[in-house]
């Protein structure tokens, strides 16, 4: 599927794909890219219930694991992904867009935070703890998003989740990306029933930002 720009190849799976099998075909379309036979993409899609570790990954906050532990090259600490959460996966040439991995990143968040905030959902980021962050239910912080990236040949790979509608409880056989200190919500907790396809619709809708903020320049 064509998106907001016409260079990037987007692609937006409704069944569930296994970690293992996307992180294969991530890399492999990574490679691609760098050698110039494959165009840009942005993939939409879950995953069965897994949990995944980041080049941080502390082996003390795998408290149960209850579900398949993958390694993975991307930065960050130990993830859930499962049913009911929206995973972005970004694989954009930063040869053609800045070179600043940095300013990928902060235009990462700075997409799912504008996404949410169509749906009147207030979020944020917060310097030195990773993540997208919310007021939950009970007014206390909460994580609702997840970043984490990894760069090879100026390619980027991996991007973020959101949560829809997950079984939170599944997050409590981890210590999610490090925090102890506060929890996990989502769209769901929070009163708002959030489809995968009405999700994507309303994440094509501030693409254009995200990609003129990784340019450097105003949607």
């Amino acid at each position: 599927m064509t998106g907001t720009d016409d260079t990037i190849d987007w692609q937006q799976d409704r069944a569930a794909v296994p970690y293992r099998a996307a992180l294969a075909e991530m890399e492999e379309r990574n490679a691609a890219i760098s050698a110039g036979e494959a165009r840009e993409m942005i993939w939409l899609l879950e995953h069965p219930p897994v949990y995944t570790a980041g080049t941080s990954a502390d082996p003390a906050e795998m408290l149960n694991p209850q579900f398949d532990v993958v390694e993975t090259g991307r930065g960050g600490r130990y993830t859930y992904h499962g049913p009911g959460q929206r995973i972005g996966y970004v694989m954009l040439d930063l040869k053609k867009r800045g070179r600043d991995v940095r300013r990928f990143v902060h235009a990462l968040e700075g997409w799912v935070i504008a996404t949410l905030a169509q749906l009147g959902v207030e979020s944020w980021a917060v310097d030195g703890r990773v993540g997208i962050w919310t007021r939950d239910v009970d007014g206390a912080e909460a994580k609702i998003g997840a970043i984490g990236v990894r760069v090879r040949r100026w390619v980027t790979m991996h991007g973020f989740s959101v949560n829809l509608s997950p079984d939170l409880s599944h997050f409590g056989g981890i210590v999610p990306c490090g925090i102890d200190t506060l929890g996990v919500t989502s769209l769901e907790k929070l009163g708002i029933a959030m489809s995968a396809e009405q999700w994507d619709a309303q994440l094509m809708k501030t693409a254009p930002g995200f990609l003129a903020a990784l340019s450097g320049e105003t949607a």
